[in-house]
């Protein structure tokens, strides 16, 4: 037979020790616990397994044990389940997804997605809240028919839009998996500019530049050929505008945070981009990445030539340079996170264990895992499950 008790009170030193030696005192073995501390305010739940025991005793000592440490101690006799494997959301015949809402801290959030899921008919197995400065992280395992599953998936991303919120949904036994090589998109993404435009302004080709970034970027043309005619319209800038844009470019907010917690939880990280080198090398060394890559500009004299040195990232080198890191790091597929923005990263997000939209065009939402909105990058420790200090941004 199981029974449960649940603890709850203000946190003290030897809680767990009290309640926990009241069971084993009694021969109750612990198959389950979860605990936590709110703000000072201590909760944890526990299922045991029992037989011929008086629960009434093992009930008025855990009472006991709890006014000892300030706490309430609630007992509860469970029903045991029959043929299936209990706790942890793994259940025999579910289907199980982790659901991660990210956004600014507000009222009536939790009711928000609650009601989406209760309308939408899915189940909520566990919810877990976390609150970092004005960002919030709500995750939710959360039962989806297997009947019409990509249909829920599609309906979750778009009522959570809706409310203004990021959401990244994964299966539960991917999400359980640890995820050892991040890659990261550069413009727009890592950093907070498209760099070729900065470098168009600086070369008087502004309009004509962003034109054709804005098409490539929604995949309205072949991006090698928008690259090249780009490039072209660079012909003739001094390196030193490069080293001054360089100098100007703002890192993404949060993405410095994000990745030193990266290297400290043991990811690989690379940026892979469709940029150039000259700045995908600096942020490489900047920011202490494992792998850079970018497109070479050719440069003769102090300036630029307008061509482009060598092989061009484009989407399908993307990929092709992730299985070639994943194959190097001897990583599989499902152990790759990828982040991007734009219509060049399609393949990659697709490709990926975990592909994220950030801050991305629609093309790439629709083939994503999930989408961060801009100023929400560092929400990406909250879907990976990183531990970060609660700290104010600079």
């Amino acid at each position: 037979m199981k029974a449960g008790v649940v603890v709850y009170g203000e946190d003290k030193p030897g809680i767990i020790c009290e309640v926990s030696g009241v069971l084993a005192k009694h021969g109750m073995n612990i198959i389950d616990i979860e605990q936590r501390v709110f703000h000072g305010f201590f909760v944890m739940f526990i299922v045991a397994e029992f037989q011929n025991i008086d629960l009434n005793e093992v009930e008025r000592e855990l009472e006991c044990a709890g006014r000892s440490k300030g706490v309430k101690v609630e007992l509860i006799l469970l029903e045991s389940k029959e043929g299936g494997e209990e706790g942890k959301g793994e259940e025999d015949g579910k289907n199980l997804y982790v659901l991660t809402v990210i956004g600014e801290d507000r009222v009536g959030i939790v009711h928000a997605i609650t009601s989406i899921l209760y309308q939408l008919g899915i189940n909520v197995e566990r919810t877990t809240l976390t609150a970092r400065d004005r960002l919030i992280t709500i995750e939710f395992l959360v039962d989806l028919r297997k009947s019409d599953e990509d249909l829920l998936r599609k309906r979750l991303k778009e009522e959570v839009e809706n409310e203004g919120l990021d959401v990244v949904i994964q299966p539960y036994e991917l999400f359980k998996r640890n995820k050892r090589l991040i890659v990261f998109d550069m413009d727009s993404t890592l950093v907070d500019a498209e760099v070729i435009d900065e470098l168009a302004k600086a070369a008087g080709v502004e309009e004509e530049v962003k034109k054709l970034t804005e098409k490539a970027m929604k995949g309205e043309i072949d991006f090698k050929d928008a690259l090249k005619e780009r490039v072209r319209l660079l012909k003739g800038l001094p390196v030193e505008v490069l080293e001054r844009i360089y100098g100007q470019i703002k890192l993404t907010e949060g993405a410095k945070e994000l990745i030193k917690s990266l290297k400290e939880s043991g990811y690989k990280v690379a940026l892979v981009s469709g940029g150039f080198t000259y700045f995908t090398d600096r942020l490489k060394e900047e920011l202490g990445l494992d792998y850079a890559f970018g497109n070479e500009l050719e440069i003769e004299d102090g300036k630029l030539t307008g061509r482009i040195k060598g092989r061009i990232i484009d989407a399908e080198e993307k990929a092709r340079i992730i299985e070639e890191l994943a194959r190097k790091e001897g990583i599989s597929k499902e152990n790759v996170v990828a982040v991007g923005d734009g219509a060049n990263d399609r393949i990659m997000i697709e490709n990926a264990g975990l592909g994220i939209a950030f801050n991305a065009k629609k093309v790439l939402k629709e083939v994503a895992d999930g989408t961060l909105s801009k100023d929400h990058l560092i929400g990406l420790a909250g879907v990976l499950g990183l531990n970060l200090e609660r700290r104010k941004r600079d």
